[in-house]
């Protein structure tokens, strides 16, 4: 089975959540690391980790993104990674799976499944302190699902006048990666 980790520097997760019951605000992860196990002729085989630094959050307003650091939220001081781990892969089609694992958010594991879309691969340079020392190999991933934040104890929430609520509890996710082939 081929051997992946993800390229930190091109590889982000992004979340949205309705607000005030009339559009979706949208947030980012950078700087995300992971590895995978995946084979194009095995895929069912296959398997993924992640790991995500909570801290980082960015949805480009600074008071938002301390709010959804805080207790009130994320609470990065106690739980500073969100993680997901899974090797159990269904098939779905010629390049789309639903791995289903274990997702870690503000220290709560619950099963997800991600959607994973196999977007393919290519030989591609690899620069080194300004030196092509390439080839290696990338692939494309893109990885989708939507979780409850309650389900992970992420409840903060105030009403709005007709029993409206502030923030979703649903949450979509897309995590677009970039793995490189380990040339062990």
């Amino acid at each position: 089975m081929a051997k992946w980790t993800f390229e930190p520097g091109h590889t982000a997760a992004e979340f949205r959540a309705r607000h005030m019951m009339v559009t979706y605000v949208r947030g980012h992860f950078k700087n995300i690391h992971g590895t995978l196990e995946f084979d194009l002729e095995s895929p069912e085989k296959s398997s993924l980790e992640v790991q995500i630094d909570a801290r980082e959050i960015w949805t480009g307003v600074k008071e938002r993104d301390d709010h959804l650091r805080s207790a009130d939220f994320l609470d990065v001081e106690h739980y500073p990674e969100m993680t997901f781990a899974g090797n159990q892969v269904e098939v779905k089609g010629e390049h789309d799976y639903a791995v289903t694992g274990d997702l870690t958010i503000r220290g709560v594991t619950r099963k997800a499944t991600l959607n994973v879309r196999y977007l393919g691969q290519w030989a591609t340079p690899w620069w080194e302190d300004g030196v092509n020392k390439g080839p290696r190999t990338r692939a494309g991933f893109l990885a989708t699902t939507q979780i409850n934040r309650q389900d992970f104890g992420v409840s903060w929430q105030d009403t709005m006048d007709r029993g409206g609520i502030v923030v979703s509890n649903e949450i979509d996710i897309a995590i677009d990666v970039e793995a490189v082939l380990d040339n062990a």
